[in-house]
């Protein structure tokens, strides 16, 4: 038996546990740079705005519709995601945390999953102000699904029995009110069905949930894949996805920013990707990996048509797999020195790691020419950057060339203080 826990509009509901006045007005956060919405509230889906619109789009709602839209503020809601996963956690004897404002829980040896999951949700209500649904089932995808159902039931009065809003657990319910669910479930909305696989399966008359569920597995991966058999078996009872309490080493580490404003020097371009290359290699030291290769690239605008065109990319690769910030930074900067030209606007620059390989893992080269250049080992050194800045906060310590957050920088105009995780912004109660 699975629960899955997911925080409602997670990024609206963090900024408004400190600004209550938000509450019941049209709110929107918005991307790096203020670019477009990347969570809204329900008021603000009620105005007809959707996930990822361009701000300047719907700016004229702040006079129209009292909308209210705020920068992101990702050091807030990451904190706030610690506090909510570590509550949830008290619902069962594992955890996989899915995303920043979901978890999944096992539940085996729970008694009475639904009663649990009303007092984890009330407990996570009081002691983060964060309102919560939860869903429960004996596969993933199942709890996936009673997950929606119990947001939807809540949001969307008549879409869904109302005693199933805010805790939903299918394991409850007649087999034939569980087919009923499943019929008024659209397709697309189940986990791991996206929007081109719907589209495929309405081709094959399979538009709601019980109709992929009454699919033939063997029709599912013979003419789709062995995900959606998957899927088909876990709609059906049968549980296929366990959890991943650890999440897997990631193949490829990128960090990428839009600029704040254009970008035409090369000095501030330096900087830019000194700051991606430190913070791709905290990432990589984190997962305890070495990478082999070093891709940057940088791009100008593509919304400004009267702007000269520029997008390049080089590949540096390195004699030896590191995970020595100062050996991915120094690649970084050569990378970019290659492929920079005067005269372009450039707004986005960023780095990718390649060739991810485990840190216990080591080749030497047995060519001389090959050989790693004589210099002095920075793997304490690394450590204790990282340390420091666990401790003080990201940037606490950091390369020469990366400390100047000069041209490049985000705008973020409206964003809200770190009221958790910066003492002189925890706000004062008069």
């Amino acid at each position: 038996m699975f629960a899955l826990l997911d925080g409602n509009n997670f990024y609206v509901s963090c900024e408004r546990v400190f600004r209550p006045s938000l509450k019941g007005l049209p709110v929107v956060v918005l991307s790096n740079n203020d670019g477009c919405a990347i969570a809204r509230s329900e008021e603000a889906k009620a105005l007809g705005i959707k996930m990822g619109a361009p701000y300047f789009q719907i700016r004229h709602l702040h006079d129209q519709a009292g909308l209210v839209a705020l920068s992101a503020n990702f050091t807030l809601y990451g904190d706030m995601s610690d506090r909510m996963h570590s509550l949830a956690a008290g619902m069962g004897p594992e955890q996989e945390i899915y995303s920043i404002d979901e978890c999944f829980i096992n539940l085996q040896g729970v008694r009475d999953a639904t009663r649990r999951a009303w007092a984890i949700r009330d407990r996570v209500l009081r002691g983060i102000g964060i309102t919560t649904c939860v869903g429960i089932a004996p596969t993933k995808t199942l709890a996936k699904l009673a997950n929606h159902i119990a947001k939807d039931a809540e949001r969307k009065p008549g879409s869904y029995p109302a005693e199933l809003a805010r805790v939903c657990n299918l394991a409850e319910l007649p087999p034939a009110t569980l087919q009923q669910l499943l019929q008024q479930t659209a397709v697309g909305e189940v986990w791991g069905v996206g929007r081109r696989i719907a589209k495929r399966l309405a081709e094959h008359s399979i538009c709601t949930a019980l109709d992929l569920a009454r699919m033939p597995p063997a029709m599912a991966r013979a003419q789709f894949s062995v995900v959606l058999e998957r899927t088909v078996l876990e709609l059906c009872g049968q549980s296929c996805i366990s959890l991943e309490l650890a999440p897997p080493p990631k193949q490829q580490i990128a960090c990428t920013r839009s600029f704040g404003r254009p970008v035409t020097d090369l000095a501030p371009l330096v900087e830019a990707v000194s700051h991606f290359a430190q913070r791709a290699a905290e990432k990589l030291r984190a997962q305890q990996s070495r990478c082999g290769a070093v891709l940057v690239f940088a791009h100008s605008s593509p919304f400004r048509a009267n702007d000269p065109r520029f997008s390049e990319s080089a590949t540096v690769q390195l004699v030896q797999p590191s995970s020595d910030t100062t050996v991915l930074v120094a690649a970084a900067e050569r990378g970019i020195r290659k492929i920079y030209q005067p005269g372009y606007r450039l707004a986005k620059a960023g780095v990718m790691l390649l060739d991810l390989s485990p840190q216990t893992r080591n080749q030497p080269s047995l060519l001389p020419e090959e050989a790693e250049p004589t210099g002095r080992d920075h793997s304490a050194l690394m450590e204790a950057m990282d340390r420091i800045n666990q401790r003080w906060g990201k940037g606490a310590v950091a390369v020469g060339s990366a400390v100047q957050v000069s041209v490049w920088g985000m705008r973020q105009e409206r964003r809200t203080g770190m009221c958790t995780t910066q003492l002189d912004q925890v706000p004062v109660a008069r």
